[in-house]
């Protein structure tokens, strides 16, 4: 069975203030922030590799720019945040496990083949930066064994973000998606995964790309400061 990947990509993105979905958005090299996505899963699986894209806003230019994909509407995407995107893609996979990420993440075609190895041994895991830690992002700890612990915008002490690159395991999978069905709508999908670890004891493992460049895009700096890297 061929890697399933998800793309997370309903919402409206109206911090970064443009007419198209965020995903769709140019880079300096003249790939949008998605084909850049769409390159570094083929460099890491190879070209069968099963993306799955979950669309909202102004979808139908999504739908055209990457027609190869499959697609999982989220018809509220105004009203719900990225849980409920990944819990359809979720509820809509095949078996096995599901490696994720969100459709504003400009990164390192690396981050991929690191990841490679835990997918191939079906393990749960967060991809995490431990080089900053700032308080709008997502942060995390870790327990005693070295298995994320506390996954919020709101922990303290955190040992470092999220870089929103994800995986959630065969046997993990379904534990996630009922969690992910009581989370309020606007909660980040990150919520639905510490409640898993809280009351399941699911295990997602912190995997280190902070020698890599992640920048998830929300305004125009964070464009330029990936531009940088492409």
């Amino acid at each position: 069975m061929s890697t399933q990947i998800v793309i997370l990509a309903a919402g409206m993105g109206s911090r970064l203030g443009r007419s198209l979905p965020k995903p769709l958005t140019e880079l300096s090299d003249g790939r949008s922030i998605m084909q850049q996505q769409f390159d570094n899963i083929h460099h890491a699986f190879g070209k069968d590799a099963s993306v799955s894209i979950v669309v909202g806003y102004k979808l139908e230019h999504i739908v055209e720019a990457f027609p190869a994909a499959t697609f999982v509407y989220n018809e509220h995407y105004d009203q719900t945040n990225t849980s409920k995107s990944l819990m359809r893609a979720l509820r809509a996979s095949k078996d096995g496990g599901v490696l994720w990420m969100n459709g504003d993440v400009v990164f390192d075609p690396e981050a991929l083949v690191r990841a490679a190895s835990m997918v191939a041994r079906d393990q749960s895991f967060v991809s995490i930066n431990t080089a900053k830690v700032s308080d709008e992002e997502v942060k995390y700890t870790v327990d005693a064994e070295g298995f994320i612990d506390e996954l919020s915008k709101t922990v303290k002490g955190g040992l470092g973000e999220a870089v929103g690159i994800n995986y959630v395991g065969r046997n993990d999978k379904a534990t996630l998606i009922r969690h992910l069905s009581r989370v309020a709508d606007q909660d980040y999908f990150e919520r639905g995964i510490e409640l898993a670890i809280q009351q399941d004891k699911l295990r997602f493992e912190p995997v280190d790309i902070s020698d890599l460049y992640a920048v998830e895009i929300d305004f125009a700096e964070d464009l330029e400061r990936a531009n940088l890297f492409v």
